[in-house]
């Protein structure tokens, strides 16, 4: 692993703590880290590439607060080994990476950050490709192309994936419902939705079209009454949507939700929904099939973003995200059969294909 600052680029203060740093990439085989600071923007920015046997890092850009620069580094590199696991569980011809910038109080000019973001992602000469993720948006990724070609979701090329990854994870819930309780539809079926951003307001839109029972939270209480008015939601407060009376808890904010505390209160049996890095630590994945809840490994829930990125409105992008559906149920009766929980079936699956594209 390498903790590199590109050519040109601030590194950040040497008060940053890097304790465990390297052992943390060892164990998570992150191959590089690249650190851009530009103190008179505000802008301090992270780019992991976790790995590029597939092809280049493709990893969408966060841009959000962080209590500190090293969690903003452990979640840069938790977040890159997702998406090296999301494209080679669906079998999509790129590596993986991610980008998060750490948000300051405010960003002044837009414009001008997100054109100096560019210039980073630039210097790392293709090896990273970037697109939209929370706190970043078509609009923003129209700036940094216009410093860089290694961006995608423009508004001139595919666009928002948000629609097509609240279809794939559709997909998946249907076909764990489908396995846990023997049901082919989502009537009067009880779905509880974390977070109500572009992705989970998309899902309460298709989850409300196939009959199901909704259950929403979300810091905005806009989106709360939108859900409400229009998909007859009952809204519960942000402490409260874990432990909600459900079938299918669907955490659609910010990942680490799944820990010791929510694993007390959790009532559901399926959890599935469209946050990266759901679970705080494997072991939690663990005790979520001791419980005998089913959990969807999130990269496997979410990938329809990721194949609108690569296949654009394509006939190959329906196809591939109906094909989740079927991933899902092989993966629960794999999981079942080994007697393996599903996060470690479906990592192994992941591993396995990268050790191929490897040595290929």
């Amino acid at each position: 692993m390498h903790l590199l600052s590109s050519p040109n680029i601030v590194p950040f203060s040497a008060a940053t703590d890097t304790n465990g740093i390297f052992d943390q990439a060892a164990v998570l085989r992150v191959n590089d880290i690249h650190l851009c600071s530009d103190p008179g923007l505000g802008l301090k920015a992270i780019v992991a590439i976790h790995d590029t046997s597939r092809g280049p890092a493709l990893g969408g850009t966060r841009c959000i607060r962080y209590a500190s620069e090293r969690q903003a580094i452990d979640d840069v590199m938790r977040l890159a080994q997702g998406m090296s696991y999301k494209s080679a569980f669906a079998r999509l011809p790129y590596g993986g990476g991610k980008a998060v910038l750490i948000r300051p109080e405010s960003v002044p000019d837009r414009t001008a950050y997100f054109e100096r973001y560019a210039e980073f992602i630039e210097s790392l000469n293709g090896r990273f490709v970037t697109a939209v993720d929370v706190g970043t948006d078509v609009s923003d990724m129209d700036t940094i192309a216009r410093k860089t070609q290694y961006v995608m979701c423009t508004s001139a090329a595919s666009g928002d994936p948000s629609n097509h990854t609240a279809h794939g994870v559709l997909n998946a819930i249907l076909a764990a419902v489908c396995e846990c309780f023997e049901q082919n539809d989502l009537a009067s079926v009880r779905v509880a939705i974390q977070g109500l951003g572009k992705v989970g307001m998309r899902l309460a839109g298709l989850l409300h079209e196939r009959g199901a029972n909704l259950i929403v939270s979300d810091l905005d209480k806009n989106r709360i009454q939108q859900c409400v008015d229009e998909f007859g939601a009952t809204s519960v407060s942000i402490n409260e949507i874990i432990a909600a009376d459900c079938d299918v808890l669907a955490p659609c904010a910010l990942g680490g939700v799944i820990d010791n505390q929510a694993l007390t209160t959790i009532r559901a049996k399926i959890i599935c929904g469209a946050a990266n890095n759901q679970l705080a630590q494997d072991e939690h994945g663990d005790r979520l099939f001791s419980k005998n809840i089913f959990y969807v490994p999130d990269y496997v829930a979410n990938a329809g973003g990721l194949i609108h990125i690569s296949f654009g409105s394509s006939i190959e992008t329906t196809e591939r995200i109906q094909a989740i559906y079927d991933s899902v149920i092989d993966l629960f009766r794999r999981s079942r059969v080994t007697r393996n929980p599903s996060h470690r079936v479906a990592n192994e699956i992941a591993k396995q294909r990268l050790i191929k594209s490897r040595q290929a």
